[in-house]
């Protein structure tokens, strides 16, 4: 695979409305669906369900649901998400750095 081809395949992975909340709540430690839809402002349950399954799907997130009752469901980053951290530390830097670029025209 082309290295532009790599990278679009990358960004198809982490880009949608809510993947980025999602991935950098996550990074702050293991979290139930509850605690996670809590936390993301304006996410309905069907979105972030729809979301953390993508997520799962790509392995960048890890389910684990415990045999209690009731059951607990935690949402974790996997260590190939955890990889990505230096570069949304990079995307936070750059992003402030030039933030009045990104604001939207007046």
């Amino acid at each position: 695979m082309e290295v532009v081809e790599q990278f679009h395949a990358a960004m198809r992975m982490l880009t949608g409305k809510w993947k980025a909340d999602i991935l950098w709540r996550l990074g702050h430690g293991t979290l139930r669906f509850g605690e996670l839809r809590r936390a993301i402002p304006g996410i309905t349950q069907h979105m972030l369900t729809t979301q953390l399954r993508d997520l799962e799907a790509h392995g960048l997130v890890r389910r684990t649901i415990y045999p209690e009752v009731p059951p607990r469901v935690e949402y974790e980053l996997t260590p190939s998400a955890r990889d990505l951290g230096p570069v949304f530390n990079e995307i936070r830097i750059w992003s402030d750095k030039h933030a009045i670029a990104l604001s939207p025209p007046i």
